[in-house]
């Protein structure tokens, strides 16, 4: 009897080890949270536009890379014309085999492919969702061959309405989600990650986090554009911290906020690789913007542009834990503001992943970054 009872005791031991081993060795397996094991996943975007850019090996990074991107028309199939002559450019890029190669690479490394499917036209995204499950089918029927051809195993789903939606609207996306899920798991495709921005977690958005946290195996937060090309004043692209004192909303809070209606293994925190740049009317933090001269700052460019401005001063902005820097166009007079994420922005996400343990982080996007940002990554996934 006593024998019997080591026997069993040691198989389990044995097996615990096992699985604790499998997973601490490849981080983008589904993670084990009775067991106590929680996951560590980095997504990287690979946008089409910055294929030629995106130049780092990047296994040591990821644990996923996500394509972007193909777009959803009005009945759910994908938009391969823009107009009889021109074909949408992230089709195009797919079709002729331009992304091959970081597939290739990716696969060999053990990294998950995943592919996003998109749309921001408002109209477009009424009439996916007016017929949904029938819109559903059509997306499933679309992507089903494609997935199974380059060995995409999950799909990302990123329709980003930017408008307060109705009670019936939310309902009809939310059956939407349902139905690919449901078609992903009946067809053997893979996995359904949801992407939305943090403001569905306190305005009646389109996204309704509650029932779409149960339906996706992830949600990525795009916890970024905090600040953006059309603001009215300067401020931090992604802060970490200062809700209600520094700034109207940040990370920790859309964090916080997620956990209330959500596992933490569902929870992916949006990290930005690109700031803003904008012209200003002074030099002072929170300065007014003048309107139409936002443009994106990628942190290649902007650590670029630090290494040959003699006269620029960087500072840190401490609540948001995002570093800035103004300086005067002397050909024009006018002042320039940049914010921007860098090399300890990335350290103090990974802390902020830590210290609420969800399951890690998406970087948008690959091509963006130079040559220390994503160097905190290495530790986060290999401790």
């Amino acid at each position: 009897m006593i024998k019997n009872i080591l026997i069993i005791l040691c198989g389990l031991a044995i097996g615990f080890s096992a699985v604790y081993f499998t997973v601490k060795k490849a981080p983008n397996l589904p993670i084990y949270p009775s067991l106590g094991i929680t996951g560590r996943e980095v997504i990287g975007f690979l946008p089409y536009w910055l294929l030629d850019k995106a130049d780092k090996n990047y296994d040591r990074y990821l644990t996923n890379l996500t394509y972007f991107g193909l777009t959803v028309g009005a009945d759910g199939r994908i938009v391969k014309l823009t107009n009889p002559t021109e074909e949408d450019p992230g089709w195009y890029t797919l079709r002729t085999g331009k992304a091959d190669r970081f597939f290739s690479d990716a696969k060999k490394n053990g990294l998950q492919l995943s592919l996003l499917v998109f749309s921001s036209n408002e109209d477009d995204i009424g009439q996916l969702i007016a017929d949904p499950t029938a819109h559903a089918d059509n997306l499933i029927y679309d992507i089903a061959p494609l997935m199974k051809q380059y060995g995409f195993t999950d799909l990302n789903l990123d329709i980003e309405s930017t408008m307060q939606a109705s009670a019936e609207a939310r309902m009809n996306f939310t059956t939407f989600a349902k139905e690919i899920k449901k078609n992903l798991e009946t067809r053997g495709l893979g996995t359904l990650t949801v992407d939305a921005s943090p403001i569905v977690l306190i305005k009646p958005y389109l996204i309704n986090l509650s029932d779409i946290g149960k339906i996706a195996d992830r949600i990525v937060l795009m916890t970024y554009d905090y600040h953006y090309p059309g603001s009215y004043v300067t401020g931090p692209v992604a802060p970490v911290g200062g809700a209600g004192i520094n700034a109207e909303y940040d990370s920790q809070t859309a964090v916080a906020e997620a956990l209330k209606i959500m596992p933490p293994d569902k929870i992916i925190l949006g990290v930005p690789l690109y700031g803003y740049e904008w012209e200003t009317i002074g030099d002072t933090g929170r300065a007014a913007i003048i309107p139409g001269t936002g443009l994106t700052a990628s942190s290649r460019r902007v650590s670029d542009f630090i290494d040959k401005c003699a006269t620029c001063s960087v500072k840190l902005a401490s609540y948001a834990q995002e570093h800035y820097l103004i300086y005067k166009d002397e050909s024009t007079g006018t002042y320039h503001q940049i914010f921007y994420p860098d090399v300890m922005a990335t350290a103090a996400k990974v802390k902020l992943v830590n210290d609420y343990r969800i399951e890690g982080m998406a970087l948008w996007a690959l091509g963006y970054e130079d040559d220390k940002i994503l160097q905190p990554l290495k530790n986060y996934l290999h401790p």
